[in-house]
């Protein structure tokens, strides 16, 4: 992770759950039924706390006991002012710049409530390699993103696809809790995941953010 990523983005980590069309749609007859009856209405969150973090070319422990770990390809929005209930239209002011995150997990049972033993273990979040300043990024939410294993090609999306834009997650995570300078928000990981391996080589690209590289290691 370069100084100045490390520097910049030394804050919260905050996912955003089903925040990819064809996501939200494989789930959505689970969704309609009992208890819920409908789709979610606002942005589902998850913290990945500190332990997690984790940086380009680092290693990803496999945990012992455990059948399958996932990569997961995310653009990550690194805050640069704080933002407390700011509107769509001004949203984007309170970016620094973009970054990619691999938001690795365990397989998921509920998107209504991510699971902290899924999510939280240590070194599930790599973040990196860079921190593209926002002027250098003419659109977010157009931009491919692509996985990876081995230097095969396994996921492919575009942030075009997302549910919510860049500034439309920021306004609504905003209007009820402020997004502080040096947080990051991961935007989502598409639909499609893919197991790996220890031994396996993860690559994750973002249009114009360059490549994370991370490498899968038992435990």
């Amino acid at each position: 992770m370069s100084h100045a990523l490390h520097d910049v983005a030394n804050g919260t980590l905050f996912g955003v759950a089903l925040n990819y069309q064809g996501l939200l749609q494989q789930h959505q007859a689970a969704f309609v039924k009992a208890p819920y009856k409908q789709l979610p209405v606002k942005p589902v969150l998850f913290v990945k706390t500190p332990n997690t973090r984790n940086q380009h070319e680092g290693q990803v422990v496999f945990p012992a006991g455990v059948q399958r770990v996932q990569p997961g390809p995310a653009l990550g929005v690194v805050i640069g002012k704080d933002a407390s209930r700011v509107n769509v239209a001004d949203a984007l002011e309170h970016v620094a710049g973009y970054t990619i995150v691999n938001e690795v997990s365990l397989p998921e049972d509920s998107y209504y409530r991510p699971a902290v033993k899924a999510k939280c273990r240590d070194g599930f979040c790599p973040v990196g390699p860079e921190l593209v300043p926002a002027s250098q990024v003419a659109n977010p939410d157009a931009l491919g993103l692509r996985l990876y294993v081995n230097g095969e090609l396994r996921q492919h999306n575009n942030t075009a696809n997302c549910v919510r834009t860049v500034a439309q997650l920021i306004a609504e995570i905003s209007e009820f809790m402020t997004l502080h300078a040096g947080d990051i928000l991961i935007t989502g990981t598409p639909e499609g995941r893919v197991d790996v391996q220890p031994g396996d080589r993860v690559d994750i690209e973002i249009d114009g953010l360059g490549k994370l590289t991370n490498h899968i290691v038992a435990e």
